[in-house]
């Protein structure tokens, strides 16, 4: 075949396409002289394209007296919609209640402070205490309060170091990396620094404290606060502020900002009367006074101390035991009850170790804390029942102390709210905490071994009223579930049974 030839089959070749391949034109076939890939489309010789009015059209139309009629009308509404808009939401912010400002709070008052007297039979030493941040953290703890760590000989004021700390408790290296862990954890840390704490006097003497020995606590509460420690604690307040040289001591704290946490003074006091203890929150300077008021059995004397020191709640810390660093079991059975008791009253509560899990405390040593208590036995380990039981139990109480902690950080009627006496007998109290338009709880506790009705009886207060029935928030007794109404005029409450009622603000 001559090259000619070849050349002419592979032009056959290439046009007879296959149908998919063959280009779409409408028509069914490409014709013969168009080429491969190539659109012919006939566009209608008459078909006019719209071009719309020109700039003098539209000025023309829109000067005409009906469009100018309907552009004034159409701004006119727009105006009138716009300064109504405006006057209904004055009218919404005028007519709305006016929320109540939120009063100055500090840490010690967001939450419940925690207090590890003994580190050893908590966690053997200050790494220990470390290592259980992640559990601490859990109770919704707003501060520690550790020690006292210092080293001082029982009785030996000449022994005292303040800025020491005891070899067998840790090292100042453990403790900063303890206090970084902690801060991270939104958890302040409080030093113990009661200086004969051995000994039977807390300042070697029950009268005057010596000049010498409040010298070194100025000097040791001003190195641990650059440390990074948030507070000192110091026990026998009455005696301690009593020094001339007392009011060194508040002035360690220095100015705060907004943008600062505020460093706190915490003093202890036992068997003193609600009055003095409102006259040391008002002279000494102290940020936060723990007193050992509710150890009293009788309700009449828990509630006028609350009557006394509920405009002073932000200064008072509560505690059954704290003041001794005693744990709650070993002044009441009552462990839940007291603890809802705790978290409701006006002030700060103060718990000691091992209270969140009912610990067992007898005698004068520190119990050991125990750990894992949700941790299962072994598998094909033995049962022992009681043991079973006890573990059922902690566990128990430890969600109720949480749960109560919870409820407590996040409602502002139970944080800061105001107080108001509802009923209080030998052995029965309850009380109503509110604030603005936020959620209302009524606590109702009885200690006591017979059943009580309680008659509520709320005093004339301007825009303050008690329902009918509110709804039971947290209960101890089988008969009163949560999430259930109860009367509030007919509660009655069975030995050892305690409420918390809630309502909502209604306007």
């Amino acid at each position: 075949m001559s090259k000619d030839a070849e050349i002419d089959m592979k032009e056959v070749e290439l046009n007879e396409l296959d149908p998919e391949k063959q280009p779409m034109t409408g028509d069914g076939q490409a014709a013969a002289a168009e080429k491969n890939g190539s659109v012919k489309l006939k566009v209608p010789e008459d078909e006019v394209a719209f071009t719309g009015l020109s700039k003098e059209q539209l000025m023309k139309v829109a000067g005409t007296p009906g469009w100018v009629r309907t552009r004034w009308v159409l701004l006119v509404l727009f105006w009138l919609g716009w300064v109504g808009m405006l006057a209904g939401a004055i009218v919404i912010i005028v007519q709305a209640p006016r929320c109540k400002p939120i009063p100055e709070m500090n840490w010690w008052n967001e939450g419940p402070l925690y207090q590890i007297s003994d580190l050893e039979a908590f966690s053997e030493d200050i790494a220990g205490v470390e290592a259980k941040l992640d559990e601490i953290n859990q109770l919704k703890v707003k501060g520690l309060v550790l020690g006292p760590l210092h080293n001082v000989q029982k009785d030996q004021p000449s022994s005292l170091n303040l800025q020491e700390i005891n070899p067998l408790l840790g090292t100042k290296e453990a403790l900063i990396a303890m206090l970084e862990k902690a801060h991270k954890k939104g958890i302040s840390v409080v030093l113990d620094l009661t200086p004969n704490y051995l000994g039977a006097a807390s300042w070697f003497s029950t009268t005057n404290v010596d000049e010498e020995v409040m010298e070194k606590l100025k000097l040791a509460a001003e190195y641990w606060k650059s440390m990074g420690v948030d507070g000192i604690k110091i026990s026998d307040l009455p005696v301690a502020s009593k020094s001339a040289d007392w009011q060194k001591l508040p002035a360690v704290q220095g100015n705060h900002t907004e943008d600062t946490k505020k460093w706190a003074l915490m003093g202890v006091v036992n068997n003193m009367s609600a009055a003095e203890v409102s006259q040391l929150v008002n002279t000494t300077g102290v940020d936060l006074v723990l007193s050992d008021l509710l150890s009293s059995k009788q309700g009449k004397e828990r509630i006028r101390a609350m009557d006394i020191l509920n405009s002073q709640q932000r200064s008072v810390g509560w505690g059954l035991g704290a003041t001794q660093q005693d744990q709650m079991s070993k002044s009441t059975s009552l462990i839940r009850l007291h603890q809802l008791l705790l978290f409701t009253m006006p002030g700060t509560p103060v718990f000691t170790y091992g209270d969140e899990i009912g610990l067992n405390a007898e005698g004068a040593e520190s119990p050991k804390m125990v750990w894992n208590i949700e941790k299962e036995p072994a598998e094909g380990a033995a049962v022992n029942e009681t043991a079973k039981a006890e573990r059922k139990e902690r566990i128990d109480v430890k969600n109720w102390f949480k749960a109560l902690s919870e409820l407590r950080g996040k409602e502002r009627s139970l944080l800061h709210g105001d107080y108001y006496p509802l009923y209080s007998s030998d052995s029965s109290i309850a009380f109503l905490r509110l604030w603005d338009q936020s959620e209302r709880y009524v606590t109702a506790v009885n200690w006591g071994t017979t059943p009580e009705k309680l008659t509520l009886t709320l005093a004339p207060t301007e825009g303050v009223e008690l329902p009918e029935t509110a709804k039971v928030a947290h209960s101890i007794g089988k008969d009163l579930k949560e999430g259930s109404s109860l009367r509030l005029d007919d509660i009655t409450l069975q030995p050892g049974q305690a409420v918390l009622l809630q309502f909502p603000y209604t306007g």
